[in-house]
């Protein structure tokens, strides 16, 4: 967990090492949360709907991972806001 905030903080180097790494911990991750690429990627496409509804987002810039420790799995998503939707409570009566 250490690993993801310094890399989120900017402090570790992006090479290709640390890219190829960081693809290979994911599928290792996927594998043990015994979720599939497919479901992952419904729950993204889910999830950005719904948010959607509030907010306009930076899809392009959205990251979304799954963070596995030895005990628990966590869902990580960073989703870049470009502006709140005020009128959000009409569209949904």
């Amino acid at each position: 967990m250490l690993e993801f905030i310094s890399r989120m903080l900017g402090r570790e180097s992006t090479s290709s090492k640390t890219v190829a790494k960081e693809r290979l911990r994911l599928v290792l991750v996927h594998d043990r949360a015994s979720i599939s690429p497919a479901m992952l990627n419904r729950l993204r496409e889910d999830l950005i709907k719904v948010i959607s509804n509030y907010m306009e987002i930076d899809e392009a810039a959205l990251e979304f991972n799954l963070l596995q420790d030895d005990k628990e799995v966590a869902l990580v998503a960073n989703i870049p806001v470009v502006k709140m939707k005020r009128d959000y409570a009409s569209k949904t009566e």
